[in-house]
């Protein structure tokens, strides 16, 4: 089978598809950051853009649920950002790649790496839609709040991120289910979903609920930042920091659809994959999950 996502390569041939897109003109730029110096607990998050790109190869190239194949549109994989320095030297390097793809007016989509990579795509991409006279907001799927001001010296530690962002615009946070006491106090709770009020919506009437209040927090413009760490781990246990009681695929899903019909979605990243012996399910989920958040905006 034809893969969709590789070094230099943007694309395969579908089965049965007919030509190939051309690289210059592909909608979508995907960008590796195997970055991982900040991480807290297990390292080897940096392998994860391989290891996602790697599964891709076997992901299948027609959508079920958008009735389409995103791939026909042109997906360019570039060259990795590659940083041994400061995560703030990095997020500089993330943020010019990205100001560039936006340039192009292409969709960025960052792998990670650790969660700092986040920091660059979202400078850049709130700079476009604030240029353009548009209101940009934030969405956060993860398990971790992540509104640090500062952690282990730095202020672009992977615990940072969301303080970091919300330095741009309203962030919606979602899935989550971990936090230090000293973050509570400054979270908008309007504006947090937390996991357990999640759990406990399932099989009631009103079970989506809480989608639409995430919705409702968000901007025109908005880039969605996907931890791997806000599913279950029972889902995908190849990650560094797993907390239980997360969400599911089809939760995941159905909020991004729902986003992507109610807003722009300018620009987004899947983090946080820890490739482990035995658990190859989780890189091929970060992958479909890559595919499918493109299906979803595409198709809005």
């Amino acid at each position: 089978m034809s893969r969709y996502l590789g070094d230099d390569v943007w694309v395969g041939r579908g089965k049965g598809s007919g030509s190939e897109p051309e690289k210059d003109g592909a909608a979508a730029v995907i960008v590796p950051v195997p970055y991982d110096l900040t991480s807290s607990w297990r390292k080897g998050a940096d392998q994860g853009p391989r290891a996602l790109i790697e599964a891709s190869a076997y992901v299948e190239l027609y959508d079920i649920e958008t009735d389409s194949e995103p791939w026909l549109r042109g997906i360019e994989t570039s060259a990795p950002v590659v940083c041994d320095g400061t995560p703030e030297r990095m997020s500089s390097m993330v943020r010019e790649r990205v100001e560039e793809i936006l340039s192009r007016g292409a969709l960025p989509i960052v792998l990670g790496g650790e969660h700092s990579v986040t920091i660059g795509a979202v400078q850049a991409a709130a700079a476009a839609s604030k240029s353009a006279g548009r209101s940009f907001s934030v969405l956060q799927v993860d398990a971790h709040a992540d509104t640090r001001e500062s952690y282990h010296g730095s202020t672009h530690n992977h615990a940072c991120v969301m303080a970091r962002a919300r330095e741009h615009g309203p962030i919606v946070q979602v899935g989550i289910r971990a936090i230090d006491a000293e973050e509570r106090p400054g979270l908008d709770e309007r504006r947090v979903v937390w996991a357990h009020d999640i759990a406990a919506a399932r099989g009631a009437p009103s079970r989506d609920s809480w989608m639409d209040r995430a919705v409702d927090g968000l901007a025109e413009d908005v880039y969605l930042t996907i931890d791997l760490d806000a599913f279950d781990p029972s889902q995908v246990p190849a990650t560094g920091t797993p907390e239980p009681g997360g969400l599911d695929w089809y939760e995941v899903n159905d909020l991004v659809r729902r986003v992507a019909r109610a807003r722009r979605i300018v620009g987004f990243d899947v983090v946080e994959l820890l490739p482990m012996p035995g658990h190859h399910a989780s890189d091929f989920l970060a992958a479909r999950l890559v595919y499918r958040v493109l299906a979803e905006i595409w198709a809005a």
